[in-house]
């Protein structure tokens, strides 16, 4: 696993995602393409439907270009185009 900082500064819809600890247990182990972002929230289409994610209650893996990629939620924080000023 690598982590990564520069994905915080880009769009992320459509990444694949594994929630590997949340602080609702009913999310951990959920995984699925970001489908929509908000400042607090993803959501998420997973085989069972939709689910929204609060983002400082999550720890994740993004999967990109055969990388997995850990993150803590309270890190994405923000509309995707606030993110790219910091």
């Amino acid at each position: 696993m690598t982590k990564n900082k520069d994905l915080i500064r880009r769009e992320l819809i459509g990444t694949y995602i594994e929630i590997i600890d949340s602080k609702n247990p009913a999310f951990r182990g959920s995984k699925g393409k970001i489908i929509n972002e908000t400042k607090n929230t993803f959501t998420i289409k997973t085989e069972k439907g939709e689910k929204k994610l609060i983002k400082d209650q999550i720890k994740m893996l993004l999967e990109e270009h055969n990388k997995k990629i850990e993150i803590e939620g309270i890190e994405l924080i923000g509309r995707s185009e606030d993110r790219l000023k910091k």
